[in-house]
């Protein structure tokens, strides 16, 4: 401890670093502030309606997460516990240019139907669902981010409720049934409805540009899907289908369920998934000033070693403190406490601050539970302290402050912009953030990759390539090895 204090004596004995550390927090406080200040929604009802500041509503699933819930749902009320059996013919699908022309006909990889019981036909409300897709097999999916994969080339689908559970089958021939999955749903009602659904997502084009991510969405697609062989067993209400268009995907043009004695084919548009590629804004957003930050860390990190070779305090404090471990050490634990405070405050004003200027502004935010928060708040700082330790490891291995600063920046702050700002091509850049330290910076992500959804999970529309913690155990490697190394040097190297 006595080594700690001494270091700590140390630091704040140095004006300009105690300045350096309080303009590193305000730092991401200004570039929040800016980002939120920056950032406005508006949209309108309709043509020659007036403008509306604010987002068009967002439909949300039972986590609170943004979702898409557009479908053609053909329903029925099913009283308690009950199932659903029916044979589908394959997909179809019509799909549309962004000038509405029609284009071809291939259906789309995640285009779906197939058999799906639900708490109601609200946008966001409880389901489980059996499917067929386009180019996936058969699928079991609930509550929009819930994937289980079935087999390829089943063609019958079969439902089953008992209470909360909800168990899917597949059957290549209608006689030999493999379950899928087993699901439980909180949450739904006694009467719920099922029946056929059919969905098909809009076709998009991706583009990525120096500066940031675009996305250029091509036109509507449309899936069709005939059910015959349909069989239930329970209490079901009324005896005929009835047609709802969930989300109103459907223009009217074409009747979207059409009835031929046993036969039903069922038409519709949209997704049923999480909604990765809408016009939300995640909470990460406002802590962009994190590499700024990062910057004045390192600068700091290296600082507080090669000052002390400049003006040959070295000599002293080592000569005072034989145990050259002990002496890096401690100076580890002081640059990354130091780090860590001034990261951890400027995380807590950024992001109440900047949310509400952003919810003012009309700007939809994507729900972030409090665990996630805090880990965006505390993994903020957690990079800052860490980045602080490498510089000063950098620091003792080079002994010189421009070449290891700059040896900081290029490890950690430019991988992270060049990635970012899709500068570079969607592949280098999610190379760079596994490989560098940049990779720290994923702590912060809480956009999510799904499976069931097709989208260009790349860096420029803010997915990183590690899990938050994977990226930010790079990080720490890289710290453990350079801090390794400048033991081992300051050990055998002359002061």
């Amino acid at each position: 401890m006595s080594l700690i204090r001494a270091e700590w004596t140390k630091f704040r004995s140095v004006r300009g670093w105690l300045i350096a550390t309080t303009v590193g927090a305000l730092l991401i406080v200004l570039f929040g502030w800016l980002t939120a200040t920056g950032s406005r929604s508006s949209y309108q009802e309709g043509p020659g309606q007036p403008e509306i500041i604010g987002h068009p509503p967002v439909p949300t699933g039972p986590g609170g997460e943004a979702v898409k819930d557009q479908f053609t749902f053909a329903h029925r009320t099913l009283n308690g516990d009950g199932t659903i059996t029916a044979h589908l013919s394959p997909l179809t699908a019509s799909t549309e240019g962004p000038d509405g022309d029609p284009r071809d006909n291939d259906v789309p990889a995640w285009a779906k139907a197939g058999l799906i019981i639900k708490a109601d036909t609200t946008q966001g409300s409880t389901y489980a669902a059996i499917m067929v897709t386009g180019a996936h097999g058969v699928r079991m999916q609930h509550n929009f981010t819930e994937d289980i994969a079935g087999p390829t080339g089943a063609r019958w689908l079969r439902l089953t409720r008992s209470g909360k559970t909800i168990t899917g089958y597949a059957s290549a021939d209608g006689t030999t049934w493999a379950k899928i999955g087993e699901v439980q749903l909180s949450g739904l009602p006694a009467d719920a409805q099922a029946g056929l659904f059919a969905t098909s997502p809009a076709t998009a084009t991706v583009t990525q540009h120096l500066g940031g991510g675009g996305m250029s969405t091509g036109g509507r697609s449309t899936a069709t899907a005939t059910f015959d062989s349909i069989a239930t067993e329970g209490v079901w209400a009324g005896a005929a289908w009835q047609a709802t268009s969930v989300g109103d995907p459907m223009d009217g043009s074409t009747p979207a369920v059409q009835q031929s004695g046993s036969t039903v084919t069922v038409s519709g548009s949209g997704d049923i998934a999480p909604d990765v590629a809408g016009a939300g804004v995640g909470i990460e957003r406002v802590l962009i000033g994190t590499f700024a930050a990062a910057t004045v860390v390192a600068v700091l990190g290296v600082l507080f070693i090669t000052t002390e070779y400049r003006r040959g305090m070295i000599r002293t404090t080592l000569a005072a403190r034989p145990r050259r471990g002990r002496v890096l050490a401690a100076k580890a634990v002081v640059i990354g406490g130091v780090a860590f405070v001034a990261g951890a405050l400027g995380a807590l004003v950024t992001l109440p601050v900047s949310l509400s200027i952003l919810r003012e502004n009309g700007n939809y935010i994507y729900h972030a539970s409090t665990a996630t928060q805090a880990r965006i708040v505390l993994g903020t700082a957690a990079v800052l302290a860490v980045t602080a330790v490498l510089a000063l490891a950098i620091g003792t291995i080079v002994r010189r402050s421009a070449v290891a600063v700059a040896t900081v920046v290029l490890l950690v702050v430019l991988p992270y912009l060049l990635a970012s700002a899709a500068v570079l091509p969607a592949g280098p850049s999610q190379w760079l953030l596994r490989l560098t330290p940049a990779a720290g910076m994923a702590i912060q992500q809480t956009a999510l990759e799904y499976a069931q959804v097709d989208f260009a999970y790349s860096p420029a529309f803010g997915f990183f390539p590690l899990s938050p913690w994977g990226g930010f155990a790079v990080l720490c490697a890289y710290a453990v090895a350079a801090l390794g190394l400048a033991a081992w040097l300051l050990r055998r190297r002359d002061a």
